[in-house]
């Protein structure tokens, strides 16, 4: 970008983006502690206009307890749009991992299944904090999981469920060191650059870490710090997502982060900053 960036980019509480560009405009998608996603674009990264509620909820008469975390992925002309329901504790409650479609970027999106997508408990990880990363194939990989555990998955050409991997397995364990949530999957000169948030939500302890592999299944090892707190401008900064700018050639975060001493789980604000990605590494985050 040309100009400084001025963060953060919108003014309220919002967190866990997810960026994209569609349509000519750049989206961010974000949990908002309601029963429903919202979300921002933009034609410039400087002007946002905001769009409330971008999903039809009557579709999910199950999801009665909170929303949160979405990711989205074009395909064949579709927006396919999912998102973590209930913060489930079991496998006895409903919930889990919900996928809704439009045929806009800004929605209105609609119940594409009468149930989860991913319901229950796999390999330990708590079905939440989902990202869809498109390979270069046309492959669709959903990558999710919460209490330290992280799976991958491989969507179905129409999007309604999992398709196996060729050894048959439907979902593979792709944990790595120090892994806690929020798994983004970035791939640059046929590597896959995979991130994902450490430490604790609501405090300075939450950062992102990344490591590289020459497959999307991994292994992931050797993990490097990407993004931590850096006082006094901030503290707590991850969930994030990531957007390719053409213009200036650069690779910028879409992330939340912490206002230093603000102790109320919620606030959290939304930022952007740059990220030099190349040649296997990623350099550390600078928060401005």
């Amino acid at each position: 970008m040309k100009r400084e960036i001025a963060n953060p980019i919108v003014g309220g509480w919002y967190a866990d983006p997810e960026a994209r560009l569609y349509e000519g405009r750049y989206w961010i998608y974000v949990t908002t502690g309601e029963l429903n996603i919202d979300a921002f674009s933009s034609a410039d990264l400087v002007t946002w206009e905001h769009h409330r509620h971008v999903i039809d909820m009557a579709g999910f008469p199950w999801v009665h307890k909170c929303v949160w975390a979405p990711t989205i992925i074009e395909k064949d002309g579709l927006y396919y749009l999912i998102f973590a329901s209930n913060n489930i504790q079991s496998d006895g409650e409903i919930g889990g991992l919900e996928v809704s479609v439009s045929d806009s970027p800004g929605g209105p999106f609609r119940a594409l299944l009468k149930e989860p997508l991913v319901g229950k408990f796999v390999n330990g990880a708590q079905p939440i904090d989902t990202h869809l990363f498109k390979d270069d194939d046309g492959k669709i990989y959903l990558y999710f999981g919460g209490w330290d555990h992280c799976n991958v998955a491989m969507m179905s050409p129409d999007m309604t469920g999992l398709v196996p991997f060729e050894d048959g397995e439907v979902f593979k364990e792709v944990t790595p060191e120090r892994y806690v949530e929020a798994p983004c999957m970035l791939k640059k000169d046929g590597l896959y650059y995979f991130m994902w948030s450490t430490g604790f939500w609501t405090d300075g302890t939450y950062a992102v870490l990344y490591a590289v592999s020459g497959s999307p299944l991994g292994p992931f090892e050797n993990a490097e710090t990407l993004l931590e707190s850096q006082p006094p401008v901030a503290e707590g900064p991850g969930h994030h997502g990531y957007l390719y700018y053409e213009p200036a050639d650069e690779w910028l975060i879409v992330y939340h982060r912490r206002i230093i001493g603000d102790s109320a789980p919620g606030h959290r604000v939304l930022c952007i900053d740059r990220m030099n990605v190349g040649n296997g590494m990623i350099d550390g985050v600078v928060m401005t």
